[in-house]
């Protein structure tokens, strides 16, 4: 029979113990993660003094803007420090809150992209009666909900993670506490996890990309009645940017969870888990922002702002 090892702390496997690399991932990860706080903390500021913001759209977007920023706050400083100092080690409770901050933020931004799309359904196949469906109230409710089940939707897994036995190896293969790599080091039976794990993706993020995709499919529909060019791109463009967003999180997610526990690949996963949790952050705002007049239109008045309050000093 295994002996349980000592669970009070597990050890990082890390990116690389080249020192050129690990130099290298050091200056990267610093300008993404200050591009991320600083891209999605302007994004958050505009929409939040712009009374002309104050939209379901825009709204939907300002909660996007927080979990960008919590879900790279909680996996990007610890891997910064690993790089840095190279003390790879995590304390249990600490990797626990981490893996349940982090299935926390993956399903709150689930449901928002879902009622992101129900939104552009809404405004786009029923114009006339979007003031009375996306009022301000269901708009509210909706991103209450949205952060309700996000807080809901980890319980299950830390409570039957965080009473496993750990006695394979106190390393993860991982620069974070994810699912799949503690379930590889742990010598209790992982199927109860596993089915939970199939159980909320499927509830979770299978159920939610469906009603994506028939949003998108109806929406779809209507453009392809509208008569003049020019009026399907306008429609179209209201709607591209969380398209974009919903096709690079839904696939990086899909390829990190969707599949058994025994194909788990440690390269694989490091580089979609890089993906998830630097790249689309950083480029949500970019996206969401380039080709928006109201953002940009908000994005010169805080511009203004600044520059007479700097003036005033």
């Amino acid at each position: 029979m295994k002996e349980r090892l000592n669970t009070t702390e597990f050890i990082f496997e890390g990116l690389t113990d080249d020192p050129f690399l690990q130099f290298t991932f050091l200056l990267i990860f610093l300008i993404m993660y200050f591009t991320i706080i600083c891209g999605n903390t302007v994004i958050f500021v505009v929409i939040w003094q712009n009374p002309d913001l104050h939209t379901p759209m825009y709204i939907f977007l300002l909660n996007l803007s927080v979990i960008d920023i919590t879900s790279t706050s909680n996996i990007l400083p610890k891997l910064l420090l690993m790089v840095f100092t190279e003390y790879n080690t995590i304390s249990f409770g600490e990797c626990i809150t981490q893996l349940y901050l982090f299935i926390l933020l993956v399903c709150t931004e689930v449901f928002l992209l879902a009622a992101m799309a129900y939104d552009r359904y809404v405004a786009i196949c029923h114009p006339f009666h979007y003031i009375t469906i996306m009022n301000l109230k269901n708009t509210a409710g909706l991103s209450v909900m949205a952060w309700t089940l996000g807080l809901l939707s980890p319980v299950g897994h830390v409570t039957l993670i965080s009473r496993m036995s750990f006695c394979v190896s106190h390393v993860i293969r991982h620069f974070y506490c994810d699912i799949s790599p503690l379930l590889m080091i742990s010598c209790s039976d992982v199927y109860s996890v596993e089915m939970l794990t199939y159980a909320v993706g499927t509830l979770v993020g299978i159920v939610t990309l469906v009603f994506t995709l028939l949003s998108y499919i109806f929406i779809i529909l209507k453009i392809l009645t509208i008569k003049s060019t020019e009026g399907r791109g306008k429609a179209f463009s209201t709607c591209s940017s969380h398209l974009t967003c919903v096709i690079m999180f839904y696939g990086t997610m899909m390829c990190l969870h969707m599949r058994p526990t025994s194909t788990y690949s440690s390269k694989f996963d490091k580089c979609f888990a890089l993906v998830y949790a630097a790249l689309v952050p950083m480029v949500n705002p970019f996206i969401y922002s380039l080709k928006n007049k109201e953002v940009k239109k908000g994005l010169k008045k805080l511009k203004k702002q600044i520059l007479i309050n700097i003036f005033k000093l």
